[in-house]
């Protein structure tokens, strides 16, 4: 239970401490054993005339034809700030998922990891509608750009 950090490209900065505020580029997987990477596959919303469920990493889908207007789609990652702009918090304070406070402060400015996430330092029980199902274990490949 926990995170676990798998080193990349090692990095030659400092670490960040409790509170520093950091700049970070990610992408977000759901993890998926059966894979090699263990990096699974997660559904979008998006708007169409017919409802898809997706569910789990299984990528089965029940499909009807009645509103309301949305269609839940695969895609290979649920979230990823490459493309949008890099992503910038206060880290080990509670403003993100407590994986994230606990792996990044163990990475050095220029390190790229990836952070294999149990579910209890993720979203939890509750999981993020729409993004991550309940209990679900993440991966997210983590680039620590800089310490602000």
């Amino acid at each position: 239970m926990g995170v676990t950090k798998t080193t990349h490209q090692e990095g030659s900065g400092a670490s960040p401490q409790k509170g520093d505020q950091v700049t970070i580029e990610y992408t977000g997987f759901l993890k998926d054993t059966s894979k090699p990477d263990n990096k699974g596959k997660q559904f979008v919303t998006l708007t169409s005339s017919s409802v898809s469920l997706l569910y789990g990493v299984s990528q089965r889908a029940l499909v009807w034809e009645k509103p309301p207007l949305t269609k839940y789609l695969y895609t290979n990652r649920f979230d990823s700030s490459v493309g949008r702009g890099d992503f910038v918090t206060a880290i080990g304070v509670g403003q993100v998922i407590r994986g994230w406070d606990e792996g990044v402060v163990q990475m050095k400015v220029g390190e790229k990891a990836t952070l294999d996430i149990t579910s209890d330092f993720g979203y939890g029980a509750r999981g993020f509608t729409g993004h991550i199902p309940p209990n679900a274990d993440l991966i997210f490949d983590v680039h620590l750009k800089k310490i602000n």
